[in-house]
């Protein structure tokens, strides 16, 4: 049965652990927010900017996106992400809708259907809901403006290049890719999506998190300094699972169980430890050159996946970033960031967001009660949804996927050298022939002996 006890959700403990308890306030363009220490701020503290205004995105995060055009959207991907999705644009602007509708599960498209006509009288017509392997086709080729990819992560890639090439606006969930294929993939069609002028945001929402973009502008304001390494971490008890149930075929069984399948999920270190690994990857500007790490399974029930990760980052200048991320009940849990400089350091761990000097001594805390005072709307998963259409009213580019592709990619890193027991690089995993792609990808009977859960150091006898 469907675990429940002890049973935290990704999008609960991002909530508790990085907004709900955290201070501040940022929007409007601006990324000044309220200080609640003595800091009196860069200019009379003499930091020295990492990067020059104006070099670096900050977004501007309203309650709502301004009027405009009228905008329609598909949601590919009916589950639980996709229907949130589906939720957070529409309340993200006016004049904006759900027109079209596509899953591999009809009972899924069609309970989507529902809600949105319980909950914001949105009718689907029955030719406007799509079922099967190529859903997301026919969703693309539909008369919409914008495509909302929440399918299982291996599907995105895929999805997300013809809908650039039907030159569809789109929210691209993470992690886009779980595999080489999937990055060249992605990279490829952001490249196209830039030439085409189209909008792409990606479902990293700390980008769109208030008190994430003002930590963002204080770093590179030099409130910390020159960064000089990092630790991130996603440990939580054991995620979702479900059992099989005598009606389901192979296929059935697998994606409606997939977070914990290696290729439908590319497993939990890119699945979901991606947005703390994003986060240096982020602040810091850099890419991971290489990385050595560990991992096992130990009290997973279903799948084939590792339950723990513990990877060591190489990135470009030398900096080490420390990466662990686990899955286990009745373990320590800790999801949070932590980012050292030559002045200071940066965290969100213990429910605030606080910059402190070498001393120890909090200079800087993000303002939580002034950002719920100063705005409606301080759920990042609606406000990446305000940005997205803001942009496209507004005629402004952003493209996410390419700056998303670093810290996905840095995660399969840590994957492979986990799996394996061996040290991987950037330039090797990037060309590698690495495709999850099952042989016999169907909806129906699969070779199920083939997914077996990897044994480091096999590679070496």
């Amino acid at each position: 049965m469907k675990k429940e006890n002890n049973n935290v959700s990704r999008r609960s403990f991002l909530k508790s652990s990085a907004l709900a308890s955290t201070i501040g306030v940022i929007g409007g363009g601006s990324a000044t927010g309220l200080l609640t220490s003595c800091s009196s701020g860069n200019e009379k503290s003499g930091n020295t900017p990492l990067r020059k205004p104006g070099s670096y995105y900050i977004p501007n995060l309203p309650d709502k996106a301004d009027d405009g055009k009228e905008l329609k959207a598909g949601i590919i991907g009916c589950g639980g992400r996709g229907s949130g999705a589906a939720i957070n644009f529409l309340d993200s602007a006016n004049g904006v809708t759900i027109t079209a509708l596509g899953d591999v599960f009809e009972e899924r498209v069609n309970t989507l259907a529902d809600k949105l006509k319980a909950d914001k009288n949105i009718d689907i017509p029955s030719e406007n809901r799509f079922v099967g392997l190529d859903a997301y086709k026919q969703v693309i080729d539909s008369d919409v403006d914008i495509i909302i990819e929440c399918s299982p992560p291996f599907f995105r890639a895929s999805h997300f290049e013809y809908a650039v090439e039907k030159n569809k606006h789109c929210f691209l969930e993470k992690p886009m890719f779980v595999d080489a294929l999937g990055y060249r993939k992605v990279i490829a069609a952001a490249k196209q999506a830039q030439a085409k002028n189209l909008r792409v945001v990606t479902g990293t929402q700390r980008h769109h998190q208030r008190n994430y973009v003002a930590s963002f502008q204080q770093i590179m304001d030099g409130a910390i300094g020159e960064i000089t390494g990092g630790v991130v971490y996603w440990n939580q008890s054991m995620l979702w699972y479900r059992d099989r149930q005598p009606e389901w075929n192979d296929f059935e069984y697998m994606v409606k169980d997939w977070v914990n399948w290696k290729w439908l999920s590319g497993d939990h270190i890119i699945e979901q430890h991606v947005h703390n690994i994003d986060v240096f990857t982020w602040f810091s500007g850099l890419k991971p050159v290489s990385a050595l790490g560990f991992g096992s399974r130990h009290r997973r029930v279903t799948g084939d996946q590792f339950d723990n990760f513990s990877i060591d980052f190489t990135m470009e200048n030398g900096v080490h970033l420390h990466s662990m991320s686990r899955q286990i009940d009745g373990c320590s849990n800790n999801v949070s960031e932590f980012i050292q400089g030559t002045k200071g350091s940066w965290s969100t761990a213990n429910g605030e967001t606080v910059i402190k000097d070498l001393a120890g001594n909090v200079v800087w805390q993000f303002d939580l009660e002034a950002e719920k005072a100063n705005y409606k709307q301080t759920n990042p998963y609606a406000l990446e949804h305000v940005n997205l259409v803001n942009c496209i009213r507004k005629n402004m580019p952003i493209e996410q996927a390419s700056e998303t592709a670093i810290s996905n990619m840095a995660a399969l890193m840590g994957r492979e050298s986990a799996y394996t027991g061996l040290e991987t690089n950037w330039e090797t995993m990037t060309a590698s022939s690495l495709d999850y792609t099952p042989a016999d990808l169907n909806i129906g009977k699969m070779d199920m002996s083939s997914y077996v859960t990897p044994v480091p150091g096999t590679a070496n006898k």
